[in-house]
């Protein structure tokens, strides 16, 4: 399995991680920031815990909200038509962003106080959110600009795909496709059926693997792999399917399973469920 096919395979985790990581390390600088700022002119007028309470109240406020934020962006994806109404909508979505924000980092600080036997003054209510409004603001078109280049990236590297005449013809005449038709970017690209090296079963979608790339297709694999067995495709596992020339030997091991080496050096388990049948295919 390629670095990207185990990114793919746990994005939502790893991509968790990644945005928890940024805010923790942010924030905990921002605090310590804060504390070395106050130091340097004497004897601060806060304990040492009250910065981190402020930024990790925040930090956290952050990690609930974003991905309902996320959420909505798929909603509404950004586009290059209707630009005044996208600003409108992205500042509506901005400012009820920046409210839940401010209360539920608010509220922690209220917490966080009252166990400390304490009490944290927000201040005078209009100025400090518009205080908190001008970082949150800033901090959204900073998520909004990670995200789409999250999405252009992750597009160009897995693609878009989609069969040509994907609905049986009737009479059970089954019409063999030389080509997927692409849809990237925009665009659309015709890749050979023939260059496809295997197939991979990903819930409601079938992966394709071509020159290196994957290419996502809604279809199941049992109903892509009848179709496509005269252009030399076989199953060899619940969930892979292999392009026959795309072998480059078979190995097998004493329980009855196999091994498939292809020519691109990338490896496929032979199921003992599949392998008769394979065979067969082969001959």
């Amino acid at each position: 399995m390629t670095l990207f096919e185990r990114f793919d395979a746990n994005k939502k985790i790893y991509l968790s991680v990644l945005i928890i990581g940024y805010l923790l390390i942010n924030n905990t600088i921002n605090a310590t920031s804060d504390w070395m700022e106050t130091t340097r002119e004497g004897t601060p007028d806060f304990a040492m815990w009250e910065p981190f309470i402020w930024e990790y109240s925040s930090a956290l406020s952050n990690i609930i909200l974003l991905p309902l934020v996320f959420y909505i962006w798929q909603r509404i994806p950004l586009r290059l038509s209707h630009i005044k109404r996208q600003l409108a909508q992205h500042l509506f979505i901005s400012l009820l962003y920046s409210v839940a924000h401010v209360s539920l980092m608010v509220l922690m600080r209220e917490g966080a106080y009252w166990l400390a036997d304490g009490n944290y003054n927000f201040g005078p209510v209009l100025r400090e959110f518009f205080y908190e409004y001008r970082k949150d603001v800033w901090g959204y078109v900073f998520f909004v600009i990670l995200y789409q280049l999250y999405q252009f990236i992750y597009r160009r590297l897995k693609g878009e795909a989609n069969l040509i005449d994907s609905e049986p013809p009737e009479h059970d005449i089954v019409e063999v496709p030389e080509h997927l038709l692409v849809r990237k970017l925009d665009r659309e690209f015709l890749v050979k059926v023939a260059d496809i090296e295997w197939m991979e079963s990903s819930g409601n979608y079938v992966n394709l693997y071509s020159g290196g790339r994957i290419y996502p297709l809604r279809a199941t694999l049992a109903d892509l792999t009848e179709r496509l067995k005269s252009k030399g495709f076989s199953r060899i596992h619940r969930s892979h399917a292999v392009n026959h020339n795309a072998i480059e030997h078979i190995s097998y091991v004493p329980s009855g399973d196999g091994e498939i080496q292809l020519k691109s050096g990338h490896k496929l388990n032979l199921s003992r469920r599949y392998k008769d049948e394979f065979k067969q295919s082969l001959s």
